[in-house]
């Protein structure tokens, strides 16, 4: 995509998707927090989510937001199991903390990975 070209509609779709992902994500991580702050807040914590969320999304990190909802969902769930209903926000959030810093370190590992392969195929590929 370097040389002008425009992206395929394949390409296309999955920057839509991520971006969807992602202001939903940020969004409602953002209205948890805003909540928690004060309902007066709700808003300016959503608004504030959807824009991060947003520029996630553009930037590809799709594995960040998987990683960020699957650790508030487990949050909430071990919250709500363990301190009861009342908790399940603060659960939520600790979870999305854990799993955004969690999916962070695991993408870069992957990354590093997909790396290490590929300059051992360059290296058998050049004996």
């Amino acid at each position: 995509m370097g040389n002008g070209e425009l992206p395929s509609s394949t390409q296309r779709v999955r920057k839509a998707i991520d971006i969807t992902l992602g202001a939903a994500v940020m969004g409602t991580v953002g209205a948890l927090i805003g909540f928690l702050i004060g309902h007066h807040a709700v808003p300016v914590g959503t608004a504030v989510g959807i824009l991060l969320g947003t520029a996630v999304g553009m930037f590809g990190g799709r594995r960040f937001l998987v990683s960020i909802l699957i650790g508030s969902t487990l949050g909430g769930a071990l919250a709500w199991l363990l301190a009861g209903f009342d908790k399940i926000s603060y659960g939520a959030g600790a979870g999305a903390a854990m799993g955004g810093f969690l999916g962070v370190q695991v993408s870069m590992l992957l990354d590093m990975r997909t790396e290490r392969k590929r300059q051992a195929a360059q290296v058998d590929s050049n004996t």
